[in-house]
Parts: C-alpha cells; sequence; structure tokens
C-alpha cells in the first residue's frame, strides 16, 4: 500500500517550493553525495518527502536535522556512531542506508559497523566514541538515563556534548517514526540493512 503521493517539484506550491529548495540546496547538498537527497524527478527521498506535508513543522525538522549534522562539536565518526546505533534500533531502512555510506566515508572501519550492527560491542573506538555510544544506548533503552550512566559518559563529553548526543539522538528516532508510518523504503540495488 503506498502510504505517501510523491511529490514533484512543479507540483509545489510555494511554502513547499521553499522547503523544498532549502532541502536540496542546504547543508545537506554541499560536498560528497553519498545517498540521493532526491530522485532523477526531483522527488524527495528518505524523510524529506513528509516534510513538505506541513511546511512550516517540515521547515523546523528541517532546521533541527541541519544543526544536529553540521553544527555540533561531534567528530563526523561519533556522529555517525550515534545514527546508526539508532538505525539497528529502530530498524530504520534509510536510515542505515543513508548513514553506512557516510559512516564510511568518515573512517568507521567494516568491523565496527558489523558489531553495530549485531549488536555487540563497537571495538576500536576512542573514549569519546564509546561515551557517544553508551549515552545513545542509554537514550534508545526507554529507561531514563541514571547517575551511573550519566557517569560514565562525563569524563569523555562536556556537558555540551552530551546535550548535543540527546538531539541527535531524538532528531534521528523521530525520522525513523516517520519512515516508519509512511513505510518509506530504499532504492531496490541498495545495500541491505543487516536486518532485511
Amino acid at each position: 500500500m503506498k502510504r505517501l503521493a510523491r511529490r514533484k517539484p512543479g507540483d509545489l506550491d510555494d511554502d513547499r517550493r521553499r522547503l523544498y529548495d532549502s532541502i536540496v540546496g542546504g547543508s545537506r547538498a554541499s560536498g560528497p553525495q553519498l545517498f540521493d537527497l532526491a530522485d532523477s524527478d526531483g522527488t524527495l527521498n528518505g524523510p524529506f518527502g513528509p516534510l513538505l506535508l506541513q511546511p512550516a513543522l517540515g521547515a523546523a525538522v528541517s532546521a533541527l536535522g541541519e544543526a544536529v549534522r553540521y553544527g555540533t562539536q561531534l567528530s563526523g565518526p561519533e556522529r555517525e556512531l550515534a545514527i546508526l546505533a539508532v538505525a539497528v534500533h529502530c530498524r530504520s531502512d534509510f536510515e542505515w542506508y543513508a548513514h553506512v555510506r557516510v559512516a564510511r566515508y568518515v573512517g568507521l572501519t567494516e568491523a565496527q559497523i558489523d558489531d553495530l550492527s549485531n549488536g555487540r560491542r563497537v571495538g576500536g573506538v576512542s573514549s569519546r566514541e564509546a561515551a557517544v555510544l553508551a549515552i545513545s544506548e542509554a537514550l534508545l533503552s526507554g529507561e531514563p538515563v541514571d547517575d551511573d550512566q550519566y557517569a560514565q559518559v562525563a569524563g569523555a563529553l562536556d556537558e555540551v556534548e552530551v546535550f548535543e548526543v540527546a538531539c541527535l539522538v531524538g532528531y534521528y528516532r523521530m525520522l525513523a517514526g516517520v519512515m516508519s508510518v509512511f513505510a518509506i523504503g530504499i532504492p531496490d540495488n541498495a545495500e541491505r540493512p543487516p536486518w532485511g
């Protein structure tokens, strides 16, 4: 069952077109393109299509996404470890498809990616990366983060960085939920996630 209408750029009203242009022409479009933001007909891929449903809310979500991806103190590997942890936890095909590519680009090894995808402790990470994974896993557990869990990460990350990880995990968990509701998958020829 198709759950979301495909919206080509020429079919968009002014508010949706402004949002569309900000997505395909913003920070996400700069640098190497490791996955397609849009199909050949211009239809947005992944979580970006649903953002057009409600442009004011979609613009806020998009701005948050740019902030958590491009405006934090987290390194590329730290950020991608957290995003892939969310993808695995939520079984989010698109998040895995897109971010496993980014993870490889920023230097995560195949062994680290395999550890993540199979729920094993990720080897070969720095103390900061281990702290990012620890706080991500604590947040994904659904239980409150207790003092012991916080103390584990406080030595490696400062309070600003802990806040950044919490926002990053929350953002990607929200996107995973949106994509689940609308049954958004990955291209047929794409590398399959480990669960599917």
